[in-house]
């Protein structure tokens, strides 16, 4: 591939038409002063009125960074005065002809370069400023006034620059719009992209944190155990509790590559399972009422984030010997005996806030109770 086409292919969409649009705006102008000067080949100041003219649009059209092909920071600076001072050089020339014109020939060709530069004008300085439309009527005004040596040909003359100008006016901001149009469009989509990366890295950190909090929760108790049945010679019941460690260690490794995969799932069966046989071997029974199968649909994944989270609490915030899950088709609750002082005082844990957020997602609401030195997780799914 020719590197122009290479090069052409790596732009983005928005690139491309902000391009486009810089080109067309300054080709035009470009082709307008080759047809404007080819009936002048013969006359000298005629031709160089008019190169001037075209040279001076495009040096101030550059000197707009939203429609500048190439922009260094001088020409930003002194490209819209270097060039509003040739446009109206050539202007004032045209006058002074018009005005010392001795036949028809030479009035009509200073008439015509001078209509050239005020259209000139408006494409590439009159957008860019305050009151445009007022300049465009004055603009017209002048040069009627400038180059027309009767009152007719100034109102002529007049009437022309000030169709043509408002309409080069008109089309140069919509232009000008259709460009910061795109450009918004694009900083948008730069900013949705920066939003959906930090979403996903708070996704990630959240279940990293319910991943690794269950797990080492699980390890923590049970390696506690173990280590109680070791000193009180249960030798046989201590290795078994230190292989469920290693297993554990080994689920949450496997779990943890899954999750940077983005491919693990949780099951609500499970987790219920898994959270019978944590509370269990941290001295806290257990016991459900309702089905998982109760749940929506919709909800089956938080309603299993919740009993994961709501077991890792009652395992690391607190002092419970019995909880009850309870499940069903308007929502969900988790209640244990043990209520932690910091839960009584209104601290709020990252992993509840972890929830909350999972919960809202969904369309869920997480309420707490607190009542009966107990803590209850109440969840209620949102009505279809």
């Amino acid at each position: 591939m020719m590197p122009a086409a290479s090069w052409w292919h790596e732009l983005s969409g928005t690139e491309k038409f902000r391009l486009y649009t810089q080109l067309t705006l300054q080709g035009v102008i470009a082709v307008v002063v080759v047809i404007t000067i080819t009936p002048t080949i013969g006359s000298t100041w005629m031709t160089t009125g008019i190169c001037l003219a075209g040279a001076a649009a495009i040096l101030s059209i550059q000197s707009q960074p939203e429609l500048a092909v190439w922009s260094p920071k001088a020409l930003q600076r002194w490209g819209r005065p270097v060039g509003a001072l040739t446009l109206a050089s050539v202007w004032l020339a045209c006058a002074l002809v018009a005005h010392r014109a001795t036949d028809d020939t030479e009035l009509d060709a200073a008439t015509g370069v001078g209509i050239f530069a005020a259209s000139l004008a408006t494409i590439a300085l009159v957008p860019f400023i305050r009151y445009r439309w007022w300049i465009v009527l004055g603009l017209a005004a002048a040069t009627g006034a400038a180059v027309g040596t009767t009152p007719a040909a100034a109102i002529r003359v007049a009437a022309i620059v000030l169709l043509a100008g408002l309409f080069i006016v008109a089309t140069t901001l919509l232009t000008l719009w259709g460009v910061r149009v795109v450009d918004e469009l694009e900083r948008s989509k730069a900013s949705e992209a920066k939003l959906q990366v930090v979403e996903e890295r708070l996704r990630f950190a959240r279940d990293l944190h319910d991943v690794v909090g269950r797990s080492f929760s699980a390890i923590a108790v049970k390696s506690e155990l173990a280590a109680t049945l070791s000193r009180a010679g249960a030798a046989e019941r201590a290795a078994t509790e230190i292989d469920e460690v290693k297993t554990l260690a080994v689920e949450s490794l496997d779990q943890m590559r899954e999750l940077v995969r983005g491919y693990r799932s949780i099951n609500l069966d499970n987790e219920v399972a898994g959270a019978r046989s944590l509370l269990r071997a941290a001295g806290c029974e257990l016991s459900t009422e309702g089905d998982p199968n109760k749940v929506p649909a919709p909800f089956h994944e938080v309603a299993a984030w919740v009993v994961r989270e709501g077991t890792t609490n009652i395992v690391k915030h607190s002092v419970a010997t019995s909880a009850t899950l309870t499940l069903g088709d308007e929502g969900m609750s988790l209640h244990n005996n043990g209520a932690p002082g910091s839960l009584r005082n209104g601290t709020t844990h990252s992993g509840m806030l972890g929830l909350a957020e999972r919960l809202t997602h969904v369309g869920a609401t997480l309420d707490t109770d607190t009542a009966d030195d107990g803590f209850m997780l109440i969840i209620r799914w949102a009505k279809p």
